[in-house]
């Protein structure tokens, strides 16, 4: 069986080689062709970002009994063209709000439930286990979609916060942890378009882990 590097070698050559099994033959082949230096680079130019997606507003509340409290039509938007054709991840709760998978995305839902099964879904039982179960389905990146638990026990593992700063204030009893200015950093900021969809002043910030 080969290690992880192999297997993302194979994964990249079934395009250039159009091969579908992992035969003697192309196993010894990939020990030859992809030394550790070719590897090295492969994962360095093939590396998944995982990305936290989140809207909140200034005091980072993101919702209220399991809901959402504003409706943004742009944010809603914004969240279904960077999200649609990659895997996405969420905590149970936050599926039983959504109450089906998304089309044209794969859905991770986490719980602790040993024994849950949903129909159309892959369920895992950690974030670790979540993320490495993406990785194995796809060379896209990773959107992370809540709620405050999960993104609370992503934030170490991710690499971007995507964010929809809603600049106001709502009663809500599910907050995004705090953003560390030691640790993340500003690297795109684009003002919201207010109209009669979109009520609320709001802001795209896009977060990059230092």
């Amino acid at each position: 069986m080969l290690g992880n590097p192999f297997e993302l070698a194979f994964n990249q050559a079934q395009k250039l080689y159009k091969i579908t099994a992992l035969s003697p033959k192309w196993e010894a082949f990939f020990k030859i062709k992809f030394t550790a230096k070719n590897l090295l680079f492969l994962s360095k130019n093939t590396r998944i970002v995982v990305k936290i997606i989140v809207a909140f507003d200034e005091n980072r509340v993101i919702g209220k009994d399991n809901t959402l409290i504003w409706h943004l039509p742009a944010d809603l938007q914004r969240f279904k063209t960077l999200t649609t054709g990659n895997v996405i991840l969420m905590g149970r709760k936050t599926y039983e709000s959504i109450g089906r998978p998304l089309p044209n995305r794969t859905t991770i839902v986490i719980s602790r439930q040993i024994d849950l099964h949903i129909e159309g879904v892959i369920v895992v039982h950690s974030v670790e286990e979540a993320i490495l179960k993406a990785k194995s389905i796809s060379r896209e990146d990773i959107f992370i979609v809540g709620g405050a638990e999960i993104y609370q026990l992503c934030m170490p593992l991710a690499d971007q916060i995507l964010l929809t700063q809603l600049h106001d204030v709502f009663e809500g009893d599910a907050f995004f942890p705090e953003i560390s200015p030691e640790m993340w950093e500003v690297t795109e900021k684009e003002r919201g378009i207010t109209d009669e969809k979109n009520p609320f002043q709001y802001s795209f910030i896009t977060y990059q882990k230092k």
